[in-house]
Formats: structure tokens, sequence, C-alpha cells
């Protein structure tokens, strides 16, 4: 029997989200209403992601015909295999995730909405239901909105259209477009956000931030599977040719900024989407570029010196670096997927991106773990690059390697600095003294007399790492016994929320008995699907925007209660 959730409502960005004890944050207005609309800036991010994508993929084929040309028949095969294996991947999963997308899993929209495991909806002031009694509370709606669009819906036509679109999508596939599709399938939909008002507008929105989410997780897999690996083979080859030729330049550039573009793009879509967290301006987002252009940078160069001397070590040591990451990441107890072995199979994927960058996987304190990482791989990089220049070809000059040195020491010293630029001057939640969060209280106006507001927040420190557990229904929280406020980190100069910022009641509620899941984690309506579908059918059936309230809990032993009647 699965139990109602009272956890903390979610609201969009362009509504006030309702107050718990550790409930959202309750940002100024004016940052709501920049995030929830479609902007110029935003169109052209997406277009410089094709330019990125198109640049990495052509210069890699390029440079692979011009080795099969030159008779450099294994040079070629290594180019095209971290073309092509990783391009396979990335198509089955995506394919996986439009087949599911598009496949009528229920009888109709309504169904859909109740259809959530672990979950359920409910409407404020009216009766609700949840993942036991679906069935029966939820036909109430099904007459309104069974009148929504379907996906099996219409008859001969639409049958036509959806073999259509199974038809259209799997060409896609088959010819590795799959990402190029899904970014200009986003720039459509953004565009239609921007075209039409409330509530086509929030729909479309909806669906662009759903369909972005997609992308960045695709294309980060696939950065990391193929643009780093093609990055350290390519400066392989010129190291041991000891030349640059023109298209290895060019492959070697566009795998580099194809690999900071997408850690980068990862970040700004994740902060975009949570209503939790400061969306990441575009001057932030190219400072945070720049810094792992130049430490990944870095760190591909001396794997590349190197690997050009001791291959067989060099394999030893990615592999053994990589388990030492996955290990690492594991006993951080992650809350990323649904299931434990998704949360395994993610972690080995972040092993991947620990190889070569840093890439925070846990909300919170983050200055140690960025210290130890950094240090680590300092030492790496100085040991691997000074274990080449001491067994170098006895070929290469002095005066080469010497520039190789230089260039490995420059590049990490320039990511540092901007690294540093990024968290002291440009961090989206304000400057951030000695690399620590800065953990300021937003409290209510009307709480500040209270004597309760001085008392410090209750802390959750062992898993799940979820908020706490509203108490009471909504209609029993007045305005006046408003309890403690999330914890953020407040922006130099913020002040307390305007009393007007009251919590929004009216409207669908998706209740769903699921912990929120924590930054760099997407939430959960971002990763289970069938959430979406719930979610896209409530917003096109209710006037308002549906509110999102996630499994909040508070003492251990109401954790344990919660377990039990599950």
């Amino acid at each position: 029997m699965a139990a109602k959730s009272d956890g903390a409502a979610v609201s969009l960005r362009n509504e006030i989200p309702a107050e718990c004890p550790s409930g959202s944050d309750p940002r100024p207005s004016r940052h709501r209403a920049a995030e929830q609309r479609y902007s110029v800036p935003d169109c052209c991010w997406t277009l410089c992601a094709l330019l990125v994508f198109f640049s990495d993929g052509a210069s890699d084929l390029w440079l692979a015909a011009d080795y099969y040309l030159r008779g450099s028949y294994w040079c070629f095969a290594l180019t095209l295999v971290f073309v092509v294996i990783p391009s396979v991947v990335v198509q089955v999963l995506s394919f996986r995730w439009f087949a599911y997308d598009f496949t009528e899993t229920v009888e109709s929209g309504a169904a859909a909405a109740a259809a959530v495991v672990g979950g359920g909806a409910s409407t404020a002031g009216q009766s609700d239901f949840s993942t036991t009694d679906s069935g029966e509370r939820g036909a109430g709606r099904s007459a309104e909105a069974g009148s929504l669009p379907g996906p099996g819906t219409g008859g001969g036509v639409r049958g036509c259209c959806r073999a259509f679109v199974w038809l259209f999508q799997a060409i896609i596939h088959i010819f590795q477009l799959a990402q190029v599709w899904r970014y200009v399938h986003a720039l459509y939909l953004g565009v239609q956000s921007r075209w039409h008002r409330d509530p086509e507008r929030r729909h479309y929105y909806w669906r662009m931030m759903f369909e972005s989410a997609d992308i960045s997780m695709l294309r980060l897999l696939e950065s990391f599977l193929k643009s780093a690996p093609q990055l350290v083979l390519q400066l392989s080859i010129m190291n041991q040719a000891t030349q640059v030729l023109p298209l290895q330049g060019l492959s070697a550039s566009a795998s580099l900024i194809s690999l900071a573009w997408m850690v980068a793009s990862y970040q700004k879509a994740l902060r975009d989407s949570r209503d939790d967290k400061l969306p990441m301006t575009y001057k932030a987002v190219i400072v945070q570029i720049l810094w792992h252009l130049f430490t990944i940078g870095a760190r591909t160069l001396a794997f590349a010196l190197f690997a050009s001397v001791f291959q067989l070590y060099f394999g030893i040591f990615i592999v053994a670096h990589w388990c030492i990451m996955t290990f690492w990441i594991i006993q951080g107890e992650t809350d990323f997927c649904m299931s434990k072995w998704e949360e395994i199979i993610y972690n080995m994927m972040v092993g991947i991106v620990y190889v070569f960058c840093w890439f925070s996987v846990r909300e919170g304190r983050t200055r140690c773990r960025m210290l130890i990482y950094s240090l680590t791989v300092f030492i790496e990089n100085v040991a691997l690059t000074t274990a080449w220049y001491l067994y170098r070809d006895p070929r290469t000059s002095d005066f080469y390697a010497v520039i190789m040195v230089c260039a490995v020491a420059s590049s990490y010293a320039l990511g540092t600095f901007f690294m540093f630029v990024y968290y002291c001057l440009l961090h989206p939640d304000g400057p951030i003294s000695g690399w620590g969060y800065i953990v300021a209280k937003e409290v209510p106006v009307e709480t500040l007399a209270s004597p309760a507001a001085s008392l410090p927040p209750d802390v959750v420190s062992s898993p799940p790492r979820t908020l706490q557990r509203t108490k009471g229904s909504e209609g029993e929280r007045g305005s006046g016994v408003d309890a403690d406020v999330f914890q953020v980190r407040a922006l130099r100069g913020a002040q307390a929320p305007a009393p007007n910022l009251t919590p929004r009641t009216e409207g669908p509620v998706i209740r769903i008995d699921l912990p929120r899941k924590k930054y760099p984690a997407w939430d959960a309506h971002f990763i289970d699907r069938r959430l979406r579908k719930t979610v896209l059918v409530l917003e096109s059936a209710a006037p308002v925007t549906p509110r999102i309230q996630y499994r909040c809990l508070g003492t251990p032993k109401e954790v344990m209660e919660y377990e039990t009647t599950v």
C-alpha cells in the first residue's frame, strides 16, 4: 500500500511555491519571470550547440577518411571506432526513450495521469487520488481529460500518422541524427512557447524543458564516450609523429570544445529546469566552458604524452583511476536513478567523466571533495608528464619536450584560474567564500518576529536525503504558521521575500511518493518518463499550472513508518 505524500510543493517558475518546513526556495519573482520565458539567447545557444555537434562529428569522419587515403589503416580504424560505437550506443538509448514516450501505455489521458508508480495527483480543495485509489477517484477527471488529444485516437488517419512518425524516427536514428532532431525539436518547442500565450505557452515550455534534459544527458554521455578518447588518440598520434596535420588539429580542437561545452551545457540545462535553483547566466556558462576547456586540455595532453611511450601502463592507469573514482562516487550515496542497478550504472558513467574533469554528483559543500579531486589530478598530471619527459623518444628534442611540459602546466593553471573566477564571481547563487557554500536562511517576513525563527533548522544527514515532510494538510496551514524554509545560499544583498509571496493553493497537485532528486540530478518527473506524461496531461487539462509535491521526511522514525507502508 502506497502512502500519499505530503511533500513540499514545487511550482513552475512563474508561480509562487508553497512553503513548508523545508519547502522550495521562495526566490524573488523577478527571477521567475525571466526564467520562464524562452529568449533569443536561448535560441542562439541551441544553434551553437548544433554547430558544435556537427563540427565534432564531421571533423572526426573527415580525419578518418584522410587516414585511409594516406594508408594509415590503424589510425583510420581507431578513429572510426571512437566515432561509430559511442554514436550507436547513444542512438539506441535515444530510440528507447522515443519508443516509450510515443507508445500508448494507457487507455486515455486521464489514465496517464493516474498511472504513476509510487505517486499520484490531487486537486486542491477537491477529492484526490494516489496509486492505490487512482482507478476510483481518478475516474472523476476522465470526462474532462478525455477530450485531450491522445497518442492513439483518431482512427485510420491517426494510425497512418503514427506509422509515419515511427518510420521517420527509425530513419533518423539509423542515420545517427537523433541528437540533431532533438535539438531542432527543442528549438521548435521553445519558439512555440514564445509565440503562444497561456496555457499553450506553459505546455510548450514543459515539453521544451523535458527535451532539453534528454539532449543534455545524451550529449554528455556521447562526449565522454567519443570525444574524450578521440582527443587522447589524436594527441598521441601527433606527439609520436612530432607534427600536426591541419585535420588532426581541427579534430582535436572540435573534440575538446565539445567536451567543455557539454559539461557546461549540462549544468545550465539542469539549473534552468530546477525551480529551487537560480539559473546560470550565459556569462557564467562561458567562463565554465573556459574552465573545463583548459583543465580537460591539460589532462588529455598529459594522457597523450604518457600513452605515446607507455601504452600498456596507460591502459592500466586509466582503468585503475576509473575504478577508484567509481568507488568514491558509490560510497557517496548518490540519489539519481529509480533503482539500485540503474544508480550503479550511472555512477560508472560518472566515473568515466571523473577520468577527465570534475563533476559534482552531490548537493552541499563541495570544497573538500573538489580539493581532493583537484590535488589528485594535479599530482597525476605531474607524474604522467614527468614520466614522459624522462623516458621520451631520444629523437624528441629538448626544446619540444619543454614546450609540451609548459603547455600542460599553463593549461591547467588557466583552467584553475577560470574555476576561481566562476565560483568567486559568477556562481548563480552568489560569490562563495573559501570554496564553501555560504548557507543563509530566507524567512518570510511574518515569521521574523516569532521566537521559533531563531531556532536552527533540522538537518537530515542520513539517507534518504530528502526535504522534510509537511505536517498537516494544505488547508490546515495558515499564513502565520510557516516554519523554516529550505536552506539555500542567498545572493549578496538579498532581502527577505515580500509579504505578498503567499503559497499558491489552487489548481491540480501531483503528489509523488518519491524523494526529490538532489543536485546535480534532475527531479523525479524529469527522470521518470511516466511522471512526465502525468505532468503534461494535467498541465493541458487544468487552467493553471500543476504543482508538484515530493515526499518530505522529517525524523528517522517517520522514515521507517513511511517505508513500512509502501
